[in-house]
């Protein structure tokens, strides 16, 4: 029971946290952060990822050792069940309304874990990993108090309370692995990149397209940069408006592509005599 407790206070500081995160990523450019400030909800999630690991997995651990070594005999059983089941009533329909909205945003097909690993928005995986957490762990508390009422024998208790902390400890690792890989920087996923790439080589303005890269600035803002070849005698002018009709198929392709920087390059065939000349044109647009 303590140890669930402690684990329902963490969960609700985890989700204070999020909102934060949320809220702080919403403020505008500046010069100090000129692409913003989205990437803050990743680190206001490494940090949930650090709790849930400390407070919760932690101190669960070091409560079961402890009961281990010095049992206590459960007191008023009937409580401590009874807030345990209308606790897995509640969690579980948070679990539920987590799923609904994540079943709004996941992709046809995608399963659980790819989801909970390729989403760019951490808020989502995040509450479905705590809320699936949270509703094993009540049933390991259950299960744990009930043994022991019925048998007698206080170890039943500690070993669920141990279970509950290695179960938090895994799942605190998963988001730790997670929203590091979102903090180091992702780019896209494999879908829009070919979606990208797709839309450069679209139309007639792109003779070569030399190379791509993306990057996520924020859970919804992605940037693409790349260097395309165009024909040897286009004027500035003209380049210009291939960029920018370019741009547009790239933004229609993949509508979180809202940062694009592309570099402009003489594409001059394989086969062609003379030595290399290259026009850099560099347009960007947000």
């Amino acid at each position: 029971m303590l140890a669930e407790a402690i684990h329902s206070v963490a969960d609700s500081g985890n989700q204070l946290l999020l909102l934060l995160g949320g809220r702080r990523a919403r403020r505008a450019a500046d010069r100090e952060h000129p692409f913003g400030h989205g990437r803050e909800r990743y680190v206001y999630a490494f940090v949930v990822a650090i709790i849930l690991f400390s407070v919760g997995g932690v101190f669960s651990l070091y409560e079961g050792v402890e009961k281990l070594t010095h049992p206590h005999a459960v007191e008023n059983a009937w409580l401590p069940i009874a807030i345990l089941v209308i606790a897995i009533g509640l969690e579980s329909f948070s679990l539920r309304t987590a799923v609904k909205e994540s079943n709004a945003v996941r992709e046809r097909g995608q399963s659980w874990v790819s989801f909970i690993r390729r989403a760019k928005a951490p808020e989502l995986p995040v509450v479905l990993l705590e809320d699936f957490a949270a509703l094993i762990g009540l049933t390991l508390a259950l299960l744990g108090v009930g043994l022991t009422v019925l048998t007698g024998d206080a170890v039943f208790d500690a070993l669920g309370t141990i279970c509950i902390g290695v179960l938090l400890i895994l799942v605190a690792i998963v988001l730790g692995i997670e929203t590091k890989s979102l903090l180091v920087g992702e780019g896209a996923s494999e879908a829009d990149f070919e979606r990208i790439v797709a839309a450069i080589e679209a139309g007639p303005e792109v003779e070569k397209l030399i190379h791509v890269k993306t990057l996520y600035v924020g859970p919804e803002e992605l940037m693409v940069a790349g260097k395309v070849g165009l024909p040897q005698d286009i004027s500035v002018a003209d380049a210009a408006r291939d960029i920018d009709a370019v741009e547009a198929r790239i933004r229609e392709a993949v509508p979180a592509a809202r940062i694009i920087y592309l570099e402009t390059d003489v594409y001059r065939a394989p086969h062609e005599p003379g030595p290399p000349t290259e026009t850099f044109i560099l347009k960007s647009s947000d």
